[in-house]
């Protein structure tokens, strides 16, 4: 029956595969599932870098006199409080 999640083989050095079942027997995790973990932690490092220089250069050409205000974006939307 194949795998209903892609799969990946990893070479990892000997003190890196020791640290990573480490974390995992720790964690009281399958060395896979920390594995896992620690790439999706990795990527949204990535992201998060990539993201925060995006904010940074659009923050260089920001004129807070040009903006629009929450009321000017938002205010057709009309929220009903509840009774």
């Amino acid at each position: 029956m194949p795998a209903k999640n892609p799969r990946v083989n990893v070479v990892l050095e000997a003190p890196l595969f020791e640290a990573v079942a480490r974390l995992a027997k720790k964690d009281g995790v399958t060395l896979s599932l920390k594995v896992r973990d620690l790439v999706r932690e990795a990527v949204e490092l990535y992201e998060d870098e990539y993201l925060a220089s995006v904010a940074a250069e659009r923050e260089k050409s920001f004129v807070r006199s040009k903006a629009l205000s929450h009321g000017q974006i938002f205010g057709h939307l009309k929220h009903k409080r509840a009774a």
